[in-house]
């Protein structure tokens, strides 16, 4: 099977999809790149790790971590593999004493994993065909990929709902801030105004 390597480029909130968040990945020898929908806990567990915050008390993907160490076991790699009725697929390539077989996962536990061993991330390259895009300026936006992957290849051009996409993005920033303060009755303002926003489609 072809597969490209990938580097984690960003995450930001997804404007089509509120309270989840899209991973971006580029191929590290190219400009293909290919957003991911994730939910909140992968998202703020692979925002922490790269940012080499620690948390007390391990997480879900630390633990996995510290049970395949224990046992003796490396990650060599994952390998997003498929995109079969508009869902991702991964896999976890691990090595070692007790193991040494792929471990089927998603996407977003796979790359959390995969960054706390340092392991390399790849992208069949069937995947990249049918999911990637490649930025039109070098300062495209994460939310502006986002929405250029999801439509169908022969129709890249922009739409008016372009817009209504950039709205999106900005109320769940908004939504993201409020939550982050603790102001729940803005949060909930917010969330109203997201879902009148998707109702009006």
């Amino acid at each position: 099977m072809d597969k490209v390597m990938v580097d984690i480029l960003g995450l930001s909130p997804s404007p089509s999809s509120p309270g989840a968040y899209a991973l971006i990945l580029k191929e590290t020898e190219g400009e293909r790149r290919l957003p991911i929908i994730i939910g909140q806990f992968e998202a703020q567990a692979i925002a922490l790790e790269l940012e080499g915050i620690k948390p007390p008390r391990p997480l879900t993907h630390d633990l996995v971590k510290n049970v395949l160490d224990s046992l003796g076991n490396v990650l060599s790699d994952v390998l997003i593999s498929e995109l079969r009725d508009g869902t991702f697929y991964a896999r976890l390539n691990v090595e070692g004493n007790s193991l040494n077989h792929e471990i089927d996962a998603r996407p977003s536990d796979a790359i959390a994993i995969a960054i706390r061993f340092g392991a390399p991330i790849y992208v069949a390259e069937t995947v990249m065909e049918e999911a990637a895009a490649t930025p039109e300026t070098p300062d495209e936006t994460d939310s502006e990929v986002e929405s250029k992957a999801e439509r169908p290849k022969k129709n890249r051009e922009r739409s008016p709902a372009y817009t209504k996409e950039a709205k999106m993005e900005q109320l769940q920033k908004e939504l993201t801030d409020a939550i982050s303060r603790e102001d729940y009755e803005r949060a909930a303002k917010l969330r109203d105004e997201i879902r009148r926003l998707q109702l009006g489609d």
